[in-house]
């Protein structure tokens, strides 16, 4: 009896060492903390941004010319050389570039240079992507008798004076020869009178040079902020 009993107290025993070890562990695996569920990713492609100050080769598809061309008319011109930035390209060549004339002006007969002033406003990439940018001229190779001044870019022509003084000094000159083999000394000096005269009348009457960039120059546009470009819409090769 005493060997049953103390064989039953045993196994209540081990029992209720059971139980409690369980109520226990499940109050640990309660009481621990649970991995927070992972966030959404907030992972988004590269932003790919035009550098302001990146310079742009372009070839102009038409002729500009102070003679022809008036203020407001459109400019239409296509990339010449890929630009690349962090291993992408950024405006691959053959994208299509449209600006505006800002300001246009003929040279004067006395004095005033010719003056033509544009500026870009949007790059057309092959797929039809359409970026809004602020563009200058920078340089243009391709202008006759024309400089590039100031920050905006105004292709300016040569300036004529030096011409317009030869011409009259070369007619005052013709003029003296020609009175001094008909009349001598005197005559000298009225023919070289009537030369100067017409000489300063012809130059007075020619207007100076006008500037013109025909079809197919090479010019250069400077990009005057960052621009922004969506990534998954810009080529990944150059063609």
């Amino acid at each position: 009896m005493l060997v049953n009993r103390l064989g039953d107290l045993r196994m209540r025993y081990i029992m209720v060492a059971t139980l409690l070890s369980g109520l226990a562990l499940g109050q640990t695996a309660a009481s621990a903390p649970q991995p927070a569920p992972p966030a959404p990713s907030t992972v988004t492609p590269s932003e790919l941004v035009i550098p302001s100050g990146t310079k742009v080769p372009i070839t102009l598809k038409q002729t500009i010319s102070t003679k022809t061309t008036h203020e407001g008319d459109p400019v239409y011109a296509e990339t010449a050389f890929p630009i690349v930035g962090n291993n992408r390209v950024l405006i691959p060549a053959g994208t299509y570039v449209q600006g505006r004339i800002s300001h246009i002006q003929r040279a004067g007969h006395i004095k005033g240079r010719a003056e033509v002033l544009m500026h870009f406003t949007t790059l057309i990439y092959p797929s039809g992507y359409t970026v809004i940018l602020p563009g200058a001229l920078e340089n243009a190779p391709g202008a006759n008798k024309a400089t590039v001044k100031g920050e905006e870019g105004t292709v300016r022509g040569d300036s004529q004076t030096g011409e317009k003084i030869g011409t009259a000094a070369s007619t005052a000159g013709t003029g003296a020869i020609i009175g001094g083999l008909s009349h001598g000394g005197k005559g000298a000096l009225i023919g070289a009178g009537v030369g100067g005269a017409v000489g300063t009348a012809i130059a007075m009457l020619t207007r100076g040079n006008d500037v013109q960039l025909d079809a197919g120059s090479s010019i250069e546009m400077i990009i005057q902020r960052d621009v922004p470009l969506d990534a998954s819409r810009v080529p990944t090769t150059v063609k």
